[in-house]
């Protein structure tokens, strides 16, 4: 068998299964099982396994046979991209999604001269927001969007980075150690911790200068609705919003501002529908400079607030 010949065997089989992007999926695992770029494999496509690759080849059609069962392709490979950072994740957290990104670059469009101190990262998941707000917020690498910093990387001194405090929360501890095992790999010790709480309950008398959440808000209706990778693979506890899919922000909404100090700053991820929702709540429990911002598809994304001052 060639390369060539391998790979199709793998993509046949995960269309016949009915994966999408059959193609490429079976790109992605041939390519983490034979360590080989796309240039190579063009290179050697029509060449025969050796005998030292029959490990590899078993491992490929293992895993393809892992993803004809629905399992993410994320989960399989044990990594996803976002914000440019690859993040560690398994079946306990959310995959991070490319609409997640606005959040954080709204985070990032808005914060970035202010420089908080303190933020709280509520429902964080794998940490992909808390910890690409540690590395971008900062300036400390590159620039998140191509707008020049104020500072270099050079200039940019210890002492002010040490005043920056992000502390990423959730209520399950699987989350968190996934959490925590992407604070390693990203070198962010000294900038986050993890902290086990159910919302707020373990922060009483903190304040946060920003606080960002990408909470639980499909409606109980809708979640059987879902593909079999989301559905059966992905914690249902980080999807389930309630009847209406607005229970967390209810939640959040009554609770947040005695955690924001004056003039703190609330930025919320939301689902597409829920752009009129969310900040009504919002305007009830007393918040103001309430703003919706849209996604690259042009949907109703995030909403930013504030406590008064």
């Amino acid at each position: 068998m060639t390369y060539g010949m391998l790979l199709g065997e793998g993509e046949r089989l995960l269309q016949g299964a009915g994966i999408a992007e059959a193609g490429l999926d079976a790109w992605y695992l041939f390519s983490h099982c034979f360590s080989m770029d796309r240039g190579a494999y063009f290179l050697h496509r029509g060449e025969t396994l050796s005998e030292g690759e029959t490990e590899a080849k078993e491992g490929f059609l293992r895993l393809v046979d892992r993803r004809r069962k629905r399992i993410p392709l994320q989960q399989i490979l044990g990594s996803q991209e976002f914000m440019g950072l690859s993040f560690f994740v398994n079946e306990h957290v959310l995959i991070p999604r490319q609409d997640t990104e606005t959040l954080v670059e709204t985070v990032l469009s808005s914060e970035r001269r202010r420089q908080p101190t303190r933020l709280l990262d509520l429902c964080t998941g794998s940490g992909c927001i808390g910890l690409s707000l540690a590395v971008y917020l900062p300036g400390e690498w590159h620039t998140w969007d191509g707008i020049p910093r104020e500072q270099s990387r050079e200039e940019k001194s210890e002492a002010g980075r040490a005043r920056m405090e992000i502390i990423l929360s959730d209520v399950s501890e699987k989350a968190l150690l996934v959490a925590e095992e992407n604070i390693g790999r990203l070198g962010l010790e000294r900038l986050c911790t993890i902290t086990q709480s159910d919302l707020f309950e373990a922060f009483e008398e903190q304040q946060f200068d920003c606080i960002v959440s990408n909470p639980p808000y499909i409606a109980e209706g809708e979640i059987e609705k879902l593909s079999p990778e989301v559905r059966d693979h992905e914690p249902g506890m980080a999807l389930n919003g309630g009847k209406d899919g607005l229970t967390f922000y209810r939640a959040i909404s009554e609770e947040a501002m005695k955690y924001l100090v004056p003039g703190g700053r609330l930025y919320l991820e939301i689902g597409w529908d829920q752009g009129r929702s969310v900040p009504r709540l919002l305007q009830t429990a007393g918040f103001v400079s309430i703003e919706v911002v849209k996604d690259l598809t042009g949907n109703d994304r995030v909403v930013k607030a504030a406590r008064p001052e």
